[in-house]
Formats: C-alpha cells, structure tokens, sequence
C-alpha cells in the first residue's frame, strides 16, 4: 500500500488495481486540452487527480462528446458496479453530491466490465 497526500483532501491509501476517475471537459479547451493535462505526470496540481497521476500509470481513456454533464451518473453506474469501491470520500466531487469521482476495482476485468453501460468509445494509452 502507498499513501498519497491529495490537497487539503486528506490521504489516498493507494492499494495494487485499477483507479477509475470520471470528469467533465466543459471548459475552455475542450476534450482534448482536458485529456492532455490529465494525461501528464508532472504539473502543478490543480485538481483532486493531479496529485494522483503523479503516481499512476495511465492505462485508457474512457470518453463521449456532447454538452451533457455524465460524472455523476457515470460516477453513481461504477459506485453501483459489481466489485467496486470508493478508495476517497469527496475526491473530484467537491462540485457535486457524488461520494467520490474516483472508484477502484481490483483488477483490469472488473473495471473493464463496466465500460458497455457507460456507452463511452476508449482509446488505449501508451505506457507512461
């Protein structure tokens, strides 16, 4: 296990599996501009998973397009899901009355399981 101070969150007790944070991109820069911040390492943090890319490896991109706000039901349809948990009350939820943005799952399998209720296209991610 590793802990990993997120902001004035509190500490993520980071176990072995799959991290699933789900987001919008409504801002200014669109989908892309979100998906290339997101996507670096090294930043100075600005969001809940800014501090935990940092000591992650980004493995897919789960997205949709559209003006449609999903976090939060997409957030609800994981917190639902067979073999899922929620590693940090709050995290990427401060917004919102989501108990978190952020779910776990075990292994690649499980949360993989999830995707088709998402309706959401992926695309793989080289190994950072």
């Amino acid at each position: 296990m590793q802990d990993v101070p997120i902001g004035k969150l509190g500490v993520l007790h980071m176990m072995p599996g799959i991290y699933v944070y789900v987001g919008s991109a409504l801002g200014p820069g669109g989908l892309a501009a979100r998906i290339e911040r997101h996507a670096l390492r090294e930043k100075m943090p600005h969001w809940h998973i800014d501090y935990l890319r940092a000591e992650t490896r980004l493995l897919a991109i789960w997205y949709a397009r559209g003006a449609e706000r999903r976090e939060c039901r997409w957030s609800n349809m994981l917190e639902r899901a067979a073999n899922s948990q929620i590693p940090l009350g709050r995290f990427g939820a401060s917004d919102c009355r989501c108990r978190s943005h952020l779910h776990y799952f075990a292994n690649l399998l499980a949360a993989e399981a999830v995707r088709p209720q998402l309706k959401c296209r992926a695309i793989q991610c080289a190994q950072d």
